[in-house]
């Protein structure tokens, strides 16, 4: 069984216990942001979805199963890029936090990282007395990749 069946499989045990489906169409949308290990807009799913199970979705149909996906943790929707990445911890038996995202500029590879209760603690109060209310802890980093700031560094030699 491969690693994408198996996160899967995994995603469908969380959506019973949560008393609900993971339907085949909203297996084939996650399946095809695990597989793709990048973020996707609901348009860039419905041409993968084409691409590799030779129907495409209505693209109301993909943000409703996206809407699905992400009510039940199984996906994060990027709000900068508008696009959607498969939770990096669907496997995992534990509360992993926060995520955070770093999204680089130039691949626009996305790695799920997970910040410490107290710097979200800070950053809340940080908010709070420029006089704003934090609506979502969830922060969406523009980076360089070390991929990409190598060939940029070996571009200018």
């Amino acid at each position: 069984m491969n690693n994408v069946q198996a996160i899967i499989n995994r995603a469908e045990q969380n959506c019973k216990a949560n008393g609900s489906k993971l339907t085949n169409k909203r297996k084939q949308v996650l399946s095809a942001l695990i597989q793709s290990g990048r973020a996707l807009s609901a348009y860039e799913l419905v041409d993968y979805c084409k691409e590799i199970y030779g129907e495409s979705p209505p693209p109301m149909s993909v943000y409703r199963i996206l809407d699905f996906l992400q009510s039940e943790n199984l996906v994060h929707k990027l709000n900068l890029a508008n696009k959607y990445i498969a939770c990096a911890h669907i496997s995992c038996d534990h509360d992993h936090g926060v995520p955070q995202f770093l999204i680089c500029d130039d691949c626009q590879r996305v790695e799920e990282i997970t910040v410490g209760q107290s710097t979200i603690d800070d950053l809340k109060r940080n908010v709070e007395e420029a006089g704003f209310h934090l609506v979502s802890p969830q922060l969406e980093i523009n980076c360089l990749c070390n991929q990409c700031k190598n060939n940029a560094a070996q571009e200018h030699h």
